[in-house]
């Protein structure tokens, strides 16, 4: 049984194989009804020297793909390459067929167009494989970051904006309403709608700008504030060439709800830091909240990975693959900081790929 790949097509060299065994037997059905065998022997050779000299050619072919060159330039570096393995394909072909004795120089020639023209088609062919791959990769890509754009809509009702949140939301609004602090409470009630019309009546998407995602988790925050009070302190340190940065939707909400949920909630006065950083071609995010320190808070290392966090590694590594991480580190004056690096794009640039692709 041929081995596929997940699109269902089998590996170069399966492919390699077949294609050339199908080619052999369509030219010894060819030299068949002459029932020379010193004919077979030379098609033998012939198909032999093909196939080790396509063999040859996929590095350079490999090479030219991640270029990344216009279709032409492509193909014309290949046509070079393809008259030179051609060459000597042809000329080692007509030493073992004819074994030196006997070599015309106008057959040489004959057998290096015939064989140039070959390896050509075979490149061409193989570019045009790996490209309708490359299509069919980024469109399942595509389906699965909406797909995935939807999931977190709803997982943000699910993981992200739990009931623990809402609930102690609302007991604080209660709580205000008995104090008689009509202010506060109608301010607070205010925050949760506009929050919680953002999540449901915002627009679907699976990647949007850093400063919107900013936007909402000061929203969230805003929130966290007017129901702790004082208890509750927020720094922001943000890049501004980070701002229009393409990062996965409702990517800073777990991370905060867990500062507050696991650091800040449990002391009289706490504090939480948001900072940005562009590094070369890596977008740094982080997330800090003073707390207890990890030796002496057992409960925070059991949760460290929690549901939140979890849920926020399994789409970093589904998007980003290995080039999305995310690390938990307990600095020494207490408290946890939790950093994410995904590789730098601008959002524009990611939608105008993705209106390309369609």
């Amino acid at each position: 049984m041929l081995k596929r790949d997940e699109l269902g097509v089998p590996s170069f060299w399966q492919l390699q194989l077949v294609g050339w065994l199908a080619f052999y037997f369509v030219l010894i059905l060819a030299v068949l009804p002459y029932r020379k065998m010193e004919e077979i022997r030379n098609q033998t050779i012939a198909c032999v020297a093909l196939f080790l000299a396509s063999s040859l050619l996929r590095p350079v072919c490999r090479s030219l793909l991640r270029r990344s060159l216009p279709w032409i330039a492509m193909e014309l570096r290949a046509l070079a390459w393809s008259v030179a393995v051609g060459t000597v394909a042809a000329f080692v072909t007509e030493l073992a067929i004819l074994r030196v004795v006997g070599l015309v120089w106008v057959d040489l020639l004959v057998n290096v167009v015939q064989l140039s023209v070959m390896l050509f088609l075979w490149c061409t062919l193989y570019f045009s494989i790996k490209l309708w791959q490359q299509s069919v990769r980024e469109r399942e890509r595509l389906l699965r970051a909406e797909s995935e754009a939807r999931d977190a809509h709803l997982s943000a009702l699910r993981y992200q904006l739990n009931p623990h949140f809402l609930f102690n939301s609302l007991n604080a609004v209660s709580t205000l309403v008995l104090r008689g602090d009509a202010t506060r409470a109608t301010r607070m009630l205010a925050q949760i709608s506009k929050l919680l019309r953002v999540l449901l009546d915002g627009p679907v998407a699976a990647e949007i700008a850093l400063s919107q995602e900013l936007d909402f988790a000061k929203q969230y925050l805003a929130i966290e504030q007017s129901r702790l009070g004082e208890q509750l302190q927020v720094f922001y340190q943000i890049a501004s060439e980070s701002l229009d940065a393409a990062v996965p939707s409702m990517l800073l909400q777990p991370l905060l709800e867990n500062a507050v949920r696991h650091g800040v909630g449990r002391q009289p006065q706490g504090e939480i830091a948001i900072r940005t950083a562009v590094k070369g071609d890596r977008l740094h995010l982080i997330v800090r909240n003073s707390g207890a320190s990890r030796s002496t808070d057992s409960a925070l290392v059991r949760n460290g990975r929690g549901v939140g966090l979890a849920n926020t590694t399994e789409r970093l590594k589904r998007r980003y693959g290995s080039e999305g991480e995310l690390t938990i580190q307990w600095p020494e004056d207490g408290g946890c900081e939790i950093m994410i690096r995904l590789p730098f794009s601008k959002i524009a640039d990611r939608v105008e790929e993705t209106s390309c692709a369609l």
